[in-house]
């Protein structure tokens, strides 16, 4: 089975995994790798401020030469 990590980028949905380059998370981990290790966030227990998009729950993700901070919504794992 193969497993994809797509995400809205932007607007558009891409398939990170076809970057070889894509790293996710804090860990800066390949898409997959990201995935199949527990798919970190940024998520506080805690928020620190209400109504500030800073506390937000969060993924870092490189792609293609440039840096995306999204919310986890916009991530689909596609299984074939």
């Amino acid at each position: 089975m193969a497993t994809q990590v797509h995400a809205c980028l932007v607007g558009n949905w891409v398939n990170l995994t076809d970057d070889p380059d894509c790293k996710m998370g804090k860990h800066k981990t390949s898409p997959f790798i990201w995935w199949e290790e527990n798919a970190d966030i940024y998520s506080p227990f805690k928020r620190a401020k209400e109504n500030t998009m800073y506390q937000q729950d969060y993924v870092n993700i490189h792609y293609k030469c440039a840096d995306y901070r999204i919310h986890p919504m916009f991530i689909q794992i596609v299984s074939t």
